[in-house]
């Protein structure tokens, strides 16, 4: 009896790699094969090994077994298994090269990765849980002594940032703010524009056993046995948020001599290529607006109607509405500059027609994505704030907002909340900022950001939400100002699959009053020491 069945599984088997070939061949228009109507009635499936010791814990969840197929409980009953392999490829899994965000290092080519893997010889090792561990040394082949430091996956960001300078090395899925994740060979998985087969950290995953079987379950099943990709753009958002924009003084007399779209002309692509820009725009359109003095003393503020082809040309899709300035020029053109939003589509928040419009949420679902947007003015009598019946800034009065933000994420969205807070000529923040700021983000937001700074500001993780507390000017004439006020940033936010996982810091430097331009190297290294230094990191 125990000879037979063996036997009988194996005719099993053949019959049923017999039906999927067959299947194979029916053509795309046709119904293809039903695993569960030809599998044998003996209930002997075909067995499939996936070792849970070598693939990432979502890759395991993620196997989706048709009637027919069953796991095997060891690589010794199964008939197929996974393997890291191009041949028969089913699906590929992103892994990424992080540190601890407080990094200045941005990228590395993929022959100094392999070096240290293979020679060990940086003195700092690459740390990765077991899993990785086994999958690369698959790829690359044994890494050498000390080159790697084998820590359980919950360990790994923790430990890193308690033994700088860290590297590690973690599937896409496991990514969280708090890491930076590094280019590498020129490409990287959270930008827009990832290309994977580029990429030396993309491992193939291909389903083998016999030759002939194998190809029949990978051609029949495809995607429905293993997702193509644990990294899909279809669930990716990138938000890019940005600092003061005021299209006033020197600014504006420069887009009235060099073109309107001066301004960014360095700095367009960083804003276009996101799929949700916001912009502080903290200045009203006016019909009567002057034509701009470059050294007007007054800091009454208006800015000309033509300069929305500026926020047109940058792909706007958000605007904020806190700044101080936003009522200088009187309740006709703060509600002209509503109008002129509304008939572009773009939605705004932190100020608004009255009290409630200034305090609404701007929710925006982008590839399964829930964004929440909203934002207060923080200071003193500085600003114009919205009413019972007139237009202006919200006041950040009351805890109006930390009780939306706990509402919304109750409700499934990622709260973004912008602050235009008191100004500081200084990369440290204050105690006010601090007491603010983190409120909220313990509240439940996931991104706040100050809006107000006029220089770059340091950060912080509180609660895991990321805190900027100033960006710097976005297109605004603080050239002369100081050193530090000639640079700036733009956060560029990642989410993917309903969660916030990552940030880039992109930097930017004034050539004159009007126009960003990307810092090279050295000027980036100096400006994200400094932020970096402010932030305690």
């Amino acid at each position: 009896m125990n000879n037979k069945v063996p036997l009988i599984r194996t005719c099993c088997f053949y019959l049923f790699i017999a039906a999927l070939i067959s299947a194979c061949s029916i053509g795309s228009n046709q119904v293809v094969y039903d695993a569960a109507e030809k599998s044998p009635s003996t209930g002997d499936e075909v067995k499939l090994w996936v070792d849970p010791e070598f693939w990432p814990e979502e890759l395991v969840k993620s196997l989706n077994l048709p009637p027919g197929i069953a796991p095997a409980k060891t690589g010794e009953r199964a008939d197929f298994w996974l393997q890291v392999s191009e041949h028969r490829l089913l699906s590929e899994w992103i892994f990424a090269l992080v540190v601890p965000f407080g990094t200045t290092q941005d990228e590395i080519s993929f022959d100094e990765l392999e070096q240290v893997w293979t020679d060990g010889l940086n003195g700092m090792p690459v740390l990765l849980d077991k899993s990785t561990k086994l999958i690369f040394s698959q790829r690359w082949g044994e890494p050498a002594p000390g080159a790697v430091k084998i820590l359980a996956e919950a360990e790994l960001l923790d430990y890193a940032w308690y033994n700088q300078p860290s590297w590690a090395l973690v599937p896409f899925e496991k990514l969280e703010p708090r890491w930076k994740v590094l280019s590498v060979g020129g490409q990287n998985p959270i930008e827009v524009n990832f290309d994977s087969s580029l990429y030396p950290l993309t491992i193939p995953i291909a389903l083998t056993g016999e030759e002939t079987a194998a190809q029949a379950i990978s051609s029949v099943y495809g995607e429905s046995l293993l997702p193509k990709s644990n990294r899909s753009d279809h669930k990716m958002t990138a938000l890019v948020m940005t600092g003061v924009t005021a299209m006033v003084r020197a600014t504006a007399f420069s887009m009235e001599q060099e073109g309107i779209l001066y301004p960014a002309q360095d700095v367009g692509d960083w804003l276009r290529e996101a799929h949700i820009t916001h912009i502080s725009n903290e200045v009203s359109f006016a019909e009567d607006c002057p034509y701009p003095n470059p050294v007007q003393q007054s800091t009454r503020f208006c800015s000309r109607p033509a300069y929305i082809q500026l926020l047109e040309h940058i792909g706007t899709d958000i605007v904020e509405l806190t700044g101080d300035h936003f009522g200088d020029w009187g309740e006709a053109a703060m509600l002209n500059s509503l109008d002129m939003y509304r008939e572009r589509a773009w939605p705004y928040f932190g100020g608004g027609e009255n009290i409630d419009d200034s305090r609404s949420v701007v929710k925006i679902e982008h590839n399964g994505n829930k964004l929440a947007f909203l934002g207060c003015n923080a200071k003193q009598g500085a600003h114009t704030a919205a009413s019972e019946s007139g237009p202006g800034a919200a006041d950040c009065k009351g805890d109006w907002m930390q009780e939306e933000v706990r509402n919304l994420k109750s409700g499934g969205y990622l709260p973004v909340v912008t602050f235009q807070h008191n100004e500081y000529y200084t990369y440290e923040a204050q105690p006010d900022q601090r007491k603010d700021f983190g409120e909220i983000a313990r509240a439940g937001a996931v991104i706040v950001s100050g809006s107000q700074a006029h220089q770059p500001q340091g950060m912080e993780f509180v609660d895991n939400a990321f805190v900027h507390y100033g960006l710097g000017n976005l297109f605004f004439d603080q050239y002369d100002v100081s050193p530090a006020a000639r640079s700036a940033l733009i956060d560029r936010h990642i989410f993917y699959d309903g969660r916030f996982i990552s940030t880039q810091l992109l930097t930017a430097v004034f050539v004159d009053y009007a126009r960003p331009r990307a810092m090279n190297n050295a000027e980036r290294n100096e400006l994200l020491k400094a932020v970096f230094s402010a932030s305690g990191w």
